[in-house]
């Protein structure tokens, strides 16, 4: 009995010491920017985890549509082990296909939000682990780097540190207004949301050497607003440096007309107009209003092309003033979440017509009208492509003018369950982190077989610059002479570009 009860104990003491390794990173005591931080292992105690860490002093008071400012250092150690607030937006409240798990955490929503999340497999800090830098999506007016779908548990356990961030949103993080540009030495306003994420690259750059990263290895990635924002960054100056890879899901402001970026003068009269339709005027007296408050002036809130932190997409990229980086990029089959109300056939020719003139009869040949399943189709592909031609044309335009590959997608998995929205917009992130298992959806065998593809490719493509490897079908280099896109659905697989006709149309009338 004494001999069983030894194997016993030194059996638990063997396996006690195997859950918990000998780490020299001391999860407890890791030095960053403004002071000594504390994280934890993730459940198997493989992963260690950092949520909450600083990145920028507090935007609050003065500092509200300022540029980011310096970390306030603290004394001790942080505990950076909670979710963080997510920056001000209204309460989230499932609709369409999203439903809570692609949603933040109902609590803590605050003004106080510049923190990112740092997941590191990596045991010590010699390691140089490569890293990917999470840009959320949301409108730029919701959304933040706690989703539960970006977890990077998963990830990180494939050989890459996940960094996901937060960033000034809606008026608080895109207000153009004359009174903030007179104030500003390069004369603009807007893009503190931009200027957010440039300040966490800086951080990363600073920082993640510390747990175990390589600042000179990083992907900075992102879906809709999240890939506006990686667009944004790879053309802006002020971001230059601080990454060499670019993944944008669903999104791109290459071509005018995108819809969530603006001109700088424009979107200072239109906000500053509606500040003073709801009786706002002054700057100074609105840095004192409670951002409760401010949540209620109606309007919509993007990007401005400022010239300074952001460029004119297109011609930067053109005159290689851009981040020249390989990029993975595409779009979803039924990203159709523009649509609007639906028009009837007459209203849908007549707007042909007034857009294109004398070429509407070939519009109308390419996006059929003539019965109302017709009209839904091509209504269909419309918003699609109003996507589509976003990441299309950057890939087409990183093959022609840069010197680094381009790698175009496209998504054809429709989630399973009810209700069926399609390969709807936002569907394919949760396949490329590994977290189907945080989704509420009866997945099959396929959609797990898909999830290790995609996260496999992007981690493939995270730590080379190249999604193909081992075992994987060839996902060949985007060629605008023979466009192949890599279809990522039940079957994967390189295939020619879908809707081609439509989109050399639509290309030729692009200004």
């Amino acid at each position: 009995m004494k001999t069983h009860l030894a194997y016993f104990i030194l059996f638990f003491a063997f396996a006690c010491s195997e859950k918990k390794p000998d780490y020299s990173i001391n999860i407890d005591d890791v030095s960053v920017t403004g002071g000594r931080i504390s994280g934890f292992f993730s459940a198997k105690d493989s992963i260690k985890i950092f949520k909450g860490i600083p990145f920028a002093a507090p935007p609050l008071g003065e500092l509200r549509w300022k540029a980011p400012q310096p970390v306030i250092p603290w004394e001790g150690v942080l505990e950076t082990k909670e979710n963080p607030a997510s920056l001000m937006q209204g309460a989230p409240v499932p609709f369409f296909a999203w439903s809570e798990e692609f949603l933040i955490p109902k609590e803590p929503i605050s003004e106080d939000g510049l923190y990112l999340n740092v997941w590191t497999p990596a045991k010590d800090e010699s390691e140089k682990l490569p890293v990917m830098v999470w840009v959320h999506g949301g409108g730029f007016s919701a959304g933040s780097g706690t989703v539960p779908l970006y977890d990077g548990e998963a990830l990180a356990k494939k050989g890459i540190i996940v960094v996901t961030i937060n960033y000034r949103l809606g008026i608080f993080g895109f207000l153009a207004h004359p009174e903030l540009s007179a104030e500003n030495p390069d004369g603009i306003s807007g893009n503190y949301g931009i200027l957010d994420q440039i300040a966490a690259l800086k951080w990363v750059n600073e920082n993640i050497a510390a747990f175990g990263g390589d600042p000179d290895n990083v992907t900075i990635a992102g879906q809709s607003a999240g890939a506006f924002s990686i667009n944004a960054l790879v053309v802006s100056p002020l971001a230059k440096g601080y990454f060499n890879k670019a993944i944008a899901e669903s999104g791109a402001m290459v071509n005018r007309g995108s819809g969530l970026v603006g001109g700088l003068k424009s979107s200072e009269e239109r906000y500053a107009q509606l500040l003073s339709d709801s009786g706002l005027t002054s700057i100074e007296k609105m840095r004192k209003i409670p951002a409760d408050s401010l949540m209620k002036i109606q309007g919509w809130f993007f990007p401005v092309v400022d010239g300074v932190v952001i460029p004119s997409v297109k011609e930067a990229i053109i005159s290689k003033n851009s981040s020249d980086v390989p990029l993975l990029t595409g779009w979803n089959a039924d990203d159709n979440v523009s649509l609007g109300p639906p028009v009837s056939m007459e209203e849908f020719e007549k707007n042909a017509v007034k857009q294109y003139g004398g070429r509407a009869g070939e519009f109308l040949e390419l996006f059929p009208a003539k019965d109302e399943v017709q009209l839904a189709e091509s209504q269909g592909v419309i918003s699609e492509l109003n996507f589509g031609m976003q990441n299309y044309s950057w890939a087409k335009l990183q093959s022609l003018y840069g010197s680094q590959p381009a790698y175009l997608y496209y998504f054809t998995r429709i989630p399973p369950g009810e209700p069926n929205y399609g390969a709807f917009h936002s569907a394919e992130f949760s396949y490329a982190f590994h977290t189907l298992h945080y989704w509420n959806r009866s997945f099959e065998k396929i959609d797990y077989d898909l999830e290790e593809k995609m996260s496999t490719y992007w981690v493939n493509f995270v730590k080379t610059g190249d999604p193909n490897g081992e075992g994987m079908p060839e996902w060949p280099v985007f060629n605008p002479e023979d466009p192949l896109v890599m279809e990522l659905g039940t079957e994967v697989k390189s295939i020619p570009l879908p809707h081609s006709a439509q989109i050399r149309f639509l290309e030729s009338t692009i200004q």
